[in-house]
């Protein structure tokens, strides 16, 4: 049974960072890409970033790119999304996703578990 466990929210500052950490078992880790998700209050589900199995490729919606940065310890099994230079837009629950397979992928078919959410509030 494939588990993924995100950590890590909380309510900032604008400005002030925070790391997310997700923890996954049931597959082997290293085999798969990862993706970052967020949904904000009566907002669709977006892509955030995504790594690919070897942490090779990496990939960020454009409003993050500078501020947010996806990385893997597949030793650890885990994956964690570092956030600096805070926004209130980026206040939403961030969910952490196992791909089908070893590429990285903005899109939401490409993942087949999902983690249960942190949320991340970010006052202003």
């Amino acid at each position: 049974q494939v588990q993924l466990v995100e950590s890590g929210g909380g309510l900032v500052q604008a400005g002030d960072s925070l790391r997310l950490s997700c923890s996954a078992s049931g597959r082997t880790f290293s085999n798969y890409g990862m993706g970052w998700f967020r949904q904000a209050p009566e907002k669709e589900r977006e892509f955030v970033a995504t790594i690919s199995r070897t942490g090779s490729t990496t990939d960020y919606v454009d409003s993050v790119k500078g501020r947010f940065t996806i990385s893997r310890d597949n030793a650890k099994n885990t994956v964690y999304l570092q956030m600096n230079s805070l926004e209130p837009e980026d206040t939403a629950l961030y969910y952490c996703a196992q791909g089908r397979a070893d590429y990285a992928s903005r899109r939401l078919g490409s993942y087949v578990y999902w983690g249960q959410g942190t949320q991340v509030t970010v006052s202003s």
